[in-house]
């Protein structure tokens, strides 16, 4: 598969509107009750001031993270342990010039493990990151909303949209 192109998989896709950032909460604290979310890989695409951070600020919080997140900006990886155990790690590849700074960082071994991946930037370490099983879609829109799609691209992305459904 040649690195600038996605897989062909079977997607599903959900639109959505938060109107706030308490919609943005509120979401986080219904994705963060599913048992599939726990070994989950979710990308997160989006301009400069999506929401994108502002998402998994929210999630780690539902998840029980407490303390100061920071974006991995400039880190590329911030690792998390939720209070039950759950190794999580935020990812933002928004820096990287070179898919292959992605294979030299060792991230390979976090993606092998189990734990819950989140990826800002995706598309600057294509080819080398697995398949997402979610991948939220966000677009400001000029009256402070955001515009989500959500796609689930694998079976356990199937199961938090339906998840999220109920």
């Amino acid at each position: 598969m040649a690195a600038d192109h996605l897989p062909i998989v079977e997607t599903q896709d959900a639109p959505r509107i938060w109107l706030t950032e308490q919609d943005t909460a509120d979401f986080a604290q219904s994705l963060a009750r599913l048992p599939a979310l726990r070994d989950a890989f979710i990308e997160l695409h989006g301009d400069l001031g999506a929401g994108k951070t502002t998402f998994v600020r929210h999630l780690l919080r539902a998840l029980g993270i407490a303390g100061r997140i920071k974006s991995p900006t400039y880190a590329v990886v911030e690792p998390h342990e939720a209070p039950d155990g759950l190794a999580i790690h935020h990812f933002d590849f928004y820096r990287f010039n070179d898919p292959q700074e992605w294979e030299d960082a060792g991230f390979r071994d976090i993606f092998a493990g189990p734990g819950l991946k989140l990826a800002e930037w995706p598309g600057n370490a294509a080819g080398r990151t697995p398949t997402a099983d979610l991948a939220i879609k966000m677009e400001a829109m000029t009256d402070q909303s955001r515009s989500v799609r959500l796609c689930a691209n694998t079976a356990r992305g199937r199961q938090l949209l339906a998840g999220l459904s109920t």
